[in-house]
């Protein structure tokens, strides 16, 4: 190793050794001084206190602090040879056996009862007892009996508060902190890219004290206070990328598409058969005010299932028409763009039939873009959106073709935007001339923090209001193998909602009967049939369909419903039980967004911790959507007590979709608010929280608009501007970009 002097891009070789230099790149991507002074402990364990040993999952890859506790010879069965084993503990009670193989005696002088170490390795189980098998380790604390006082690796821990760092089985975390500790004594820290005032304001300390604190913290409040920094520095960058973005967009010229007096909206409104509610109402004028302005509107419309966002929408649609313009609406299935075709067709009347013989007036014309649509009718389609006697566009990802031309693309709506990539959002927009007005619609409640951070460049409005005439929904979860009787009741339960007229979803996570190495269909609504803690494959549609209708609802009407079926079927298949000549429905998630039968009073959702909190949420909205209340049985074979019990007694507690979308924040991980699944590349936010720093990303945003207003391209702060590029680069950027 060298002493040169560090910079944030010098190579990792010049400083650590050449073989140290490609494992940290080959395990960890770490390349350079700056790679590895920002890559940050994951925790810190103290001293004397215990890391919660009987927390450790089987097949985690763990590094734990404890203290070894005693230690066993004994010859080994298979083989020649001894086995070693040490057993190590903390103050819980907590043990863990560590194993090691052959005649290694030095080994086990050296860890004697009483000694403290952090060990790594992969948990494993024998015989009910969790152990590593020949772990790396390295023992804290005075060398002793002949050991190098000088070992580099008990130095780094001389400190009271122990990093333990994101690391690999062949680069252990100490190997990172001491390379950490060589860099450091060398490092020149980068200018400081926040401006003095800023700091000063709100009480932030210096780049430098923060990364050698961040990583060799001299006590817990500076720590806290280098976090708190660096924290800083990934909101403020993520804000200010929004915050420009949003002060670009303003700029953009976009056709303005005021009310007209008279017009299609104005007749819409008056054949209503129901009353808006005030939130329909409210959202109807901000978006009919974004509209009126000869700036694109970037809007998102989040809403319970069931609020009404697609009379909103579809409002927003008729307003754009009367302008002179044509309006679009991307689905995420053929099911539900199908859905909204016949449901705006249905709601339109008259109005939405232009060239028919009962045509009002003033009518336009609905036409339904999707990829099965047969030949001709297709091109008939295709005609009347690029001579624009359509008006009312609807489709899936099959809008973004070539060949699918618009004669004036004034809007844009996305629903449920999260089921599409940013390149098919921005491949619609692309169609128009000028940038066209976007609204984007979710029935997937969006935490706060959230909405600020990844939608934080749009304007947001939400839909808390039902329509008057929808009902409660009551949730329960069924315990199927604790209490097999109450499966049983659900199932008595469907038959007595179908003699009362009304009709039931049975929902799986799996379609089934997938061919080895098939990708037919879409991938999302396929599990892989077994997954790697050899727990049983999911239930499938095709496998429960036959059972149920041979056992607990035999002679009932069932229908089967997946993303495998041909599009004509699928269709076929929601028509009849729309009709009401199916009494169940026995589907995947296909059903979860837009589906819309107001006679379904029951819901049975099989393996329902194979699904997520939100999807859940999402999939109980199906039922409940008329007169009748509705029931969502929640079965699943999750012991009481688990995570994952423990989720669906959430879920059924509550209706509440933005508790729940709270809750769903804090039990998975948060992912990469710029996109890193998107983009392959390793997350540049690796502190931030958004469910625990929502003061922080607020203030942040705070100070972004103000600086935005003074400087919109950040000219008088080049440090800054260096550091955003840093945090956010140019893929994540255009990802911000697309929205």
């Amino acid at each position: 190793m060298t002493s040169e002097a560090a910079t944030v891009d010098t190579p990792l070789s010049k400083l650590v050794g050449a073989k140290t230099a490609k494992a940290l790149a080959g395990h960890l991507d770490l390349h350079t001084a700056g790679d590895l002074v920002y890559h940050f402990p994951r925790r810190y364990d103290e001293r004397g206190e215990h890391t919660d040993i009987r927390a450790l999952d089987v097949g985690e890859q763990v590094t734990v602090l404890a203290q070894v506790q005693r230690t066993a010879v004994r010859p080994m069965r298979q083989r020649r040879g001894n086995l070693l084993e040490v057993t190590v503990g903390d103050s819980t009670g907590g043990t863990l056996t560590l194993t090691f193989f052959g005649n290694q005696a030095w080994r086990e002088r050296e860890l004697r009862p009483g000694r403290w170490g952090l060990f790594a390795g992969k948990v494993t189980e024998f015989r009910g007892r969790r152990q590593l098998n020949g772990p790396e380790y390295v023992l804290l604390g005075e060398a002793t009996d002949g050991e190098a006082a000088a070992n580099e690796e008990i130095e780094e821990f001389a400190g009271a508060l122990i990093p333990v760092y994101p690391a690999a089985a062949a680069v252990p975390t100490w190997v990172i902190a001491r390379c950490v500790r060589v860099v450091l004594d060398t490092f020149t820290p980068p200018d400081d890219p926040l401006p003095a005032t800023l700091r000063a304001s709100r009480s932030l300390v210096g780049i430098g004290p923060a990364l050698r604190e961040i990583h060799r913290p001299s006590s817990k409040e500076e720590l806290y206070r280098a976090r708190r920094r660096l924290k800083w520095d990934e909101a403020f960058a993520v804000q200010l990328t929004l915050v420009q973005r949003k002060h670009r967009a303003a700029a953009w010229p976009a056709r303005a598409r005021p009310p007209r007096a008279g017009g299609l909206l104005d007749a819409f409104d008056a054949r209503l058969p129901y009353e808006l509610t005030s939130g329909q109402r409210d959202v109807g004028r901000e978006i009919g005010a974004d509209l009126a302005t000869a700036h694109p509107m970037h809007r998102l419309l989040q809403g319970e299932v069931g609020s009404g966002k697609t009379v909103v929408a579809l409002r927003a649609m008729l307003q754009v028409v009367d302008a002179g313009g044509q309006a679009a609406l991307l689905a995420p299935t053929e099911v539900l763009a199908a859905q909204h075709h016949r449901g705006m067709r249905d709601l339109l009347g008259p109005l939405g039939r232009a060239g028919e013989l009962d045509a009002a007036e003033q009518a336009t014309r609905v036409e339904l873009v999707t990829g099965s649509l047969p030949a001709a009718a297709r091109r008939a389609a295709l005609a009347e959106v690029a001579s624009g006697r359509a008006g009312l566009v609807l489709g899936t990802h099959a809008l973004l073709y070539e060949g699918v031309d618009f004669a004036d693309l004034g809007l844009v709506v996305v629903d449920e935007q999260h089921r599409f990539g940013v390149e098919q959002r921005d491949a619609l927009r692309a169609k128009a001339d000028q940038p066209p007005h976007v609204l984007v619609m979710t029935a997937t409640p969006i935490p706060r923090t959230v909405a600020m951070t990844v939608y934080g460049d749009l304007e947001t409005s939400t839909l808390s209001q039902l329509p008057r005439g929808r009902s409660p929904i009551a949730s329960h979860v069924v315990p199927a193998a604790e209490k097999p009787a109450f499966l049983d009741r659900a199932w008595r339960r469907v038959r007595e909602e179908v003699a009362a007229g009304h009709q039931a979803y049975v929902v799986c996570p799996r379609i089934g009967d997938t061919p080895a190495g098939s990708s037919t269909g879409p991938a999302a609504e396929e599990p892989p049939a077994e997954d790697d803690t050899g727990r049983r494959a999911p239930l499938a549609v095709t496998e429960v369909a036959p059972l149920l209708a041979e056992g607990p609802l035999h002679g009932l009407r069932i229908g089967v419903l997946h993303g495998r079926l041909p599009a004509d079927e699928k269709d076929a298949v929601m028509r009849s039980f729309a009709a009401g000549d199916l009494d169940v429905l026995v589907a995947t998630t296909v059903i979860e967004v837009g589906v819309d039968v107001p006679n379904a009073t029951v819901m049975i959702v099989l393996d329902a911790d194979r699904f997520g909190v939100s999807q859940l949420h999402q999939l109980r909205g199906r039922v409940g959507r008329g007169s009748a209340a509705g029931l969502c049985l929640l079965v699943t074979e999750a012991a009481e007590g688990s995570s994952a019990r423990e989720r669906l007694d959430a879920v059924a507690s509550t209706t509440d979709g933005f508790k729940l979308a709270e809750l769903d924040l804090e039990q998975r991980r948060e992912g990469d608010v710029l996109g890193a699944t998107q983009s392959g590349h390793r997350s540049h936010l690796r502190l931030l929280s958004l469910r625990r720093d929502a003061e922080l990303i607020r203030d942040a945003r705070a100070e972004a608009i103000v600086l935005v207003e003074e400087d919109p391209e950040l000219a008088r702060h080049p440090a800054l501007a260096a550091s955003v590029a840093a945090l956010v680069d140019a893929e994540r950027a255009e990802y911000l970009e697309k929205g």
